[in-house]
């Protein structure tokens, strides 16, 4: 979820004028400055915070309470979550194909990409590894998550085994690495077929994820199969089950092999990176110039619902990839237009551009509070709202104090891309 190119300076990425080919009624100049779509990211940021606290806060004896069951099942499953990292995975497509310079080569986009991805990552797995005493000496646990492989094997060993929210950051270097590759290819689509190759690869998700139900092994109801792992008794406990010791110890634990397929492998998110690409296409050549965002937070509204009637394959990214992409590419363009609103507010914007760094470090926190207040202690619901605020508060600041000292100035120093001179030609 590392999109922060968003915030910019407004040059030129791509050649409007590269080979769109026929139709192309208009085109933009890419680049620039989208702040409603920073502001976005802030909202994803904080749906999987809210999620997560729920989750993996081990306030007892809430999580065993019916009232817990009712709000997890009915108000915040784990799609609720889910959606927020798919809205990260088509703003990464997006974002990338926009601010993308050309004559840039394939190193210099690299080192960029991998200097905005692992110094955050770091920090956060770092303090993880400090809070939750992870054992060294078990280099299962932490080493494949550190190198951001750890979601390439179907174990939860290495899948959690660490910072959990990293996983998505193995996703993320998948579509870097596959960028410089496919970018040719998407420019060569012909304008008036970009829609269609849309349309072609949401089709190709949900038979991906058919073929997934369909042929491995995993839950065939529409109940939601995500619940805290709790442990005996009504007190809580110092730490949820994903930090525990007990968890770095097993040599092995198998996951649901329909579900790791369809959410985490990162070859099966790939599609939903190229629809990005794709729609920040359209929008460059003006095929997409819809400003309401009625249409699409409906869509998405319809299709998040239906991911409470359908099997574990569907529930976490398939059926919202469409609306997602009409909602990023919508918000886009009511950027370039000037239109403004709460999302492209100053302090909204602010919290995007730090919610990269929010999303790593919420775990870690989260862990720290639970050994620092939680355990030993019985909470109800306002107890568990008042250490969600806790956490909330405190990985807020660590946020912006990772963004402000660590990111940027390595940004600054490090990152800065020139593209290369183009080829004198001979007369």
């Amino acid at each position: 979820m590392t999109t922060s190119d968003t915030e910019a300076p407004s040059t030129s990425a791509l050649s409007p004028t590269a080979p769109a080919t026929s139709g192309s009624s208009s085109t933009v100049r890419p680049g620039g400055n989208l702040p409603g779509l920073t502001g976005a990211r802030w909202w994803a940021a904080a749906a999987v915070f809210l999620l997560h606290a729920l989750v993996f806060l081990p306030t007892y004896p809430f999580q065993k309470s019916e009232l817990f069951r009712t709000i997890h099942q009915n108000f915040l499953p784990m799609q609720f979550g889910a959606t927020a990292v798919t809205f990260f995975f088509v703003l990464s497509g997006f974002i990338i194909y926009w601010s993308f310079r050309p004559g840039t080569s394939t190193v210099a986009f690299l080192r960029r990409r991998i200097l905005k991805l692992y110094p955050t990552h770091l920090v956060a797995a770092a303090m993880f590894i400090l809070v939750a005493s992870v054992p060294l000496s078990r280099i299962v646990v932490w080493v494949p998550n550190v190198l951001l492989i750890h979601t390439w094997l179907p174990k939860w060993t290495t899948v959690g085994g660490l910072n959990v929210p990293s996983w998505s950051l193995a996703t993320d270097l998948a579509f870097y690495l596959s960028f410089p590759l496919v970018l040719p290819l998407v420019q060569r689509i012909r304008v008036d077929r970009l829609l269609p190759w849309v349309i072609g690869l949401l089709a190709f998700i949900i038979l991906m994820n058919v073929a997934y139900h369909f042929g491995l092994d995993g839950p065939t109801s529409t109940a939601n199969p995500f619940v805290p792992r709790l442990v005996p008794g009504d007190v809580s406990p110092s730490t949820d089950l994903h930090a525990s010791q007990a968890w770095f110890r097993q040599q092995d634990i198998p996951v649901v092999r329909s579900y790791w397929f369809s959410y985490n492998f990162p070859l099966s998110r790939l599609p939903e990176f190229f629809v990005g690409m794709i729609a920040a296409r359209m929008v460059i050549e003006g095929r997409w110039r819809n400003t309401r965002l009625t249409l699409p937070l409906v869509a998405l509204a319809v299709t998040y619902a239906a991911t409470y009637v359908v099997p574990v394959s569907f529930k976490m990214s398939a059926l919202v990839v469409g609306p997602m992409c009409a909602l990023v590419a919508t918000v886009a363009v009511r950027d370039m237009r000037g239109i403004s609103g709460f999302t492209a507010s100053r302090p909204i914007v602010w919290l995007g551009n730090v919610s990269y760094a929010f999303y790593l470090i919420q775990f870690p926190v989260m862990v720290l509070v639970s050994r620092l207040v939680i355990g030993g202690r019985r909470f109800g619901l306002l107890g568990w709202l008042g250490c969600t605020a806790l956490c909330f508060v405190l990985s807020l600041v660590a946020a912006a104090a990772i963004y402000q000292w660590v990111d940027l100035p390595i940004m600054r120093r490090f990152a800065h891309v020139r593209p290369r001179k183009p080829v004198q030609q001979s007369a």
